[in-house]
């Protein structure tokens, strides 16, 4: 069986029509929306694509999933009980699974997503809040990668944490880094990245180049034979998923 392979997320993915929401869930706009799924671990209940839907209000509910999301074009509104957050083209945020909401949007939508469909029945703690990333947020030193894994010096890194799930398995947030070039490993983990500045470029087992730029978001799934090359200073959203088992 062949190695999986590094996923770029393309901004104009052709979408095709999913499954129209229930009448129930809709208090008025469209039904109706478009996706498609790049990276699927169903065993886990973890997914992450590329979806859009025109101008539409959902009823009060109990948010379903854990699910992260870059806005790529268009407003969401999501309605709290005491708030409403506004995220826009451009911005990330992340709604907590069993958030009690209002989703709303009053145009057109299209979004990057990842998608947590915790199946363990236990329940995040709260008070549960939608969580914007601020890709400027202030960092916190971080564990740097172990020097036997490394082609260069040993980096200085940093992170901010912004959500971690109640399973422990999803986490979100914000990371940096200066230059390294790490060995060619099987990625242990799948994550997510979204580069806010700098590059990296990938070699998988069998010398095939990827290069990421800011601006790029690109999937890594578990069990990818991939090396780490990055020049100079990256800055990137971190959203990983490591499986407890």
């Amino acid at each position: 069986m062949s190695k999986p392979q590094i996923i770029p997320f393309d901004r104009n993915a052709p979408l095709a029509p999913w499954e129209d929401f229930p009448e129930g869930e809709i208090v008025s706009g469209t039904r109706k929306h478009n996706g498609i799924t790049l990276f699927e671990d169903k065993a886990r209940g973890l997914t992450a694509g590329v979806w859009e839907q025109g101008a539409n209000e959902s009823r009060w509910m109990d948010y379903p999933v854990n699910e992260f999301m870059t806005v790529l074009e268009g407003e969401v509104v999501i309605v709290e009980k005491d708030r409403t957050v506004s995220i826009k083209a451009g911005e990330s945020f992340i709604i907590p699974k069993g958030l009690h909401c209002r989703w709303t949007q009053p145009g057109h939508v299209r979004k990057f997503f990842v998608i947590f469909e915790d199946a363990s029945g236990l329940k995040n703690e709260g008070p549960l809040r939608t969580i914007k990333i601020d890709p400027a947020v202030t960092l916190e030193p971080s564990t740097p990668p172990a020097a036997a894994m490394l082609l260069s010096p040993v980096p200085v890194q940093h992170a901010h944490d912004y959500f971690a799930d109640v399973t422990g398995q999803l986490n979100i947030g914000v990371w940096d880094t200066t230059g390294y070039h790490r060995k060619l490993i099987d990625f242990p983990r799948h994550e997510l990245m979204c580069l806010l500045e700098g590059s990296v470029e990938f070699e998988d087992d069998k010398g095939v180049t990827q290069r990421f730029t800011a601006g790029d978001t690109f999937f890594v799934p578990m069990g990818t034979p991939n090396s780490w090359k990055s020049e100079g200073y990256l800055r990137k959203i971190f959203v990983i998923f490591q499986p407890s088992q």
